[in-house]
């Protein structure tokens, strides 16, 4: 992994690591099909970087129509990440085994079913079921852009320019997602924020299989009980909380929940110890060396998703934005992001991980507190600028948190354990949104009301990157030149 770049997918791909991947192109492809392979993965890898933030303006409206509560209308959002990060720990394998353009091929055509589902969906747990399997395609076909990428295209020029489109890809996913979802929400209606990418996956589905090559297969192990036991442990723990907001914590359901989340616990650590390709080796965890940096990054999307998510409510329910002056509000945090993500890397020889990376959480706190005072002092006189400030602070936090914290995770992680390093680190940030949404939910529901309660659920919120800025910042080393 070179400094300051960014992973957000397994590298076990065929042929074995990213670093034996990068020696040479896997399979031969006319010149100008590799411009045309490299446009179709991007777009793919920006249609599931979309899917992540497109809901968030539509919540609102979403829990109007369908009748959703203020605890459960948060599973609009973990019922995604949790299917998608915990079976991404799987999924990079998966794609071994069949090829990724197959996988690829196969997680896109999911994606699409589960989208259009979703847009049809007329109860709640309709909808909280297609978002899942959306979680489930995404998670298929997302460590294969990578592989194909690196595959198709040829060490130099070419490749840094494809890499150069995928990076840009998911920094500006998170804007283009609030832009189209606010939009959609206001003009064709909520049901468009997931009908939309059923053209899109058709046309990355028909350009994939006339231009996309497939790559040789790897035979591999599968740590199938050592997936489903981690995915069952963080539901079960979101279902708790999220339940507990609602039914209290003494309720025979949350308690049961509690009490599966620990047995799929011990499961997955008696699995993983036995298992000869674990999906999460545990001698990551030998070490709070090792182990901070990874637990970080578990915490560090807990606060930022729960920013985005609590935003939006406190936007449209509390100031009476509308879908798309909320997605005006939150671009400006996108915008932060792609900025200080591309001057990161420049900055990382002369400062370390250990420096940018505390800076950046730095930052995260800062602005996830600093929108607690804006929730605190929220009126009908609260202008949009008032929201825009700490979102451009969080933003340039955000931008300058994720490569250095990545790159510590794959320089410690060994040789022989690099693809589970970079499947559990994105896998860490899915399931770690979900986690600190439900947390977060209950936070709420315990204060009695949307608009009293939203300032102290930011604060909570900003306890997070507070964490992770202990576990980094104390355990973090520099990576040497």
């Amino acid at each position: 992994m070179t400094r300051g770049s960014t992973s957000t997918a397994p590298v076990d791909g065929p042929g074995g690591p990213a670093g034996e991947q990068a020696a040479r192109p896997m399979v031969a492809v006319p010149r100008g099909s590799v411009t045309v392979a490299v446009v179709i993965l991007v777009l793919t890898q920006l249609m599931l970087v979309v899917d992540t933030s497109i809901v968030n303006v539509a919540l609102p409206g979403i829990g109007r129509e369908l009748g959703f509560s203020s605890a459960s209308l948060s599973w609009i959002v973990t019922a995604y990440a949790l299917s998608f990060g915990g079976l991404i720990l799987l999924s990079g394998k998966v794609g071994s085994l069949i090829g990724p353009r197959r996988a690829l091929l196969i997680g896109v055509s999911v994606f699409i079913v589960a989208s259009v589902a979703g847009g049809l969906a007329s109860t709640a747990a309709v909808l909280v079921a297609a978002r899942a399997v959306q979680g489930v395609g995404a998670a298929l076909a997302a460590p294969s852009v990578m592989v194909l990428l690196i595959g198709v295209t040829t060490p130099g020029p070419q490749r840094s320019r494809a890499l150069s489109m995928f990076v840009l890809a998911i920094g500006s996913g998170a804007a283009v997602g609030l832009l189209a979802g606010g939009v959609l929400t206001q003009t064709l209606g909520w049901e468009w924020v997931m009908f939309v990418n059923a053209p899109i996956g058709i046309l990355v589905l028909a350009g994939a299989l006339r231009r996309l090559p497939e790559l040789p297969r790897r035979r591999t192990s599968l740590d199938i009980t050592g997936a489903a036991a981690s995915t069952l442990a963080m539901a079960a723990l979101v279902f708790a909380f999220t339940s507990a907001a609602e039914r209290g914590w003494s309720s025979p359901v949350v308690l049961g929940a509690f009490a599966v989340a620990a047995l799929s616990g011990i499961t997955l650590v008696l699995v993983e110890r036995r298992h000869p390709h674990p999906v999460m080796p545990l001698a990551f965890f030998a070490s709070m060396r090792s182990a901070g940096p990874l637990l970080s990054m578990l915490v560090i999307p807990a606060g930022q998703v729960s920013f985005l998510f609590f935003t939006t409510l406190l936007t449209q329910q509390v100031l009476g934005f509308t879908p798309i002056q909320t997605g005006l509000a939150l671009v400006p945090f996108t915008l932060g992001l792609i900025i200080t993500n591309q001057l990161t890397p420049r900055l990382l020889p002369r400062l370390g991980e250990r420096v940018i990376g505390v800076a950046g959480l730095t930052g995260l706190v800062l602005g996830i507190a600093w929108m607690s005072l804006v929730a605190a002092e929220a009126g009908p006189d609260t202008s949009i600028v008032t929201v825009l400030l700490p979102s451009v602070l969080l933003g340039l936090g955000a931008g300058a948190t994720f490569a250095p914290v990545t790159a510590v995770i794959m320089h410690q992680a060994p040789a022989e354990h690099l693809g589970a390093a970079a499947s559990l680190n994105q896998g860490l940030q899915q399931l770690g949104g979900g986690m600190g949404l439900a947390i977060l939910t209950s936070v709420l529901t315990g204060t009695g009301s949307l608009e009293n309660g939203l300032s102290t659920t930011f604060l909570v919120a900003a306890a997070f990157p507070l964490t992770a800025l202990i576990l980094f910042g104390t355990w973090a080393r520099r990576i040497p030149a």
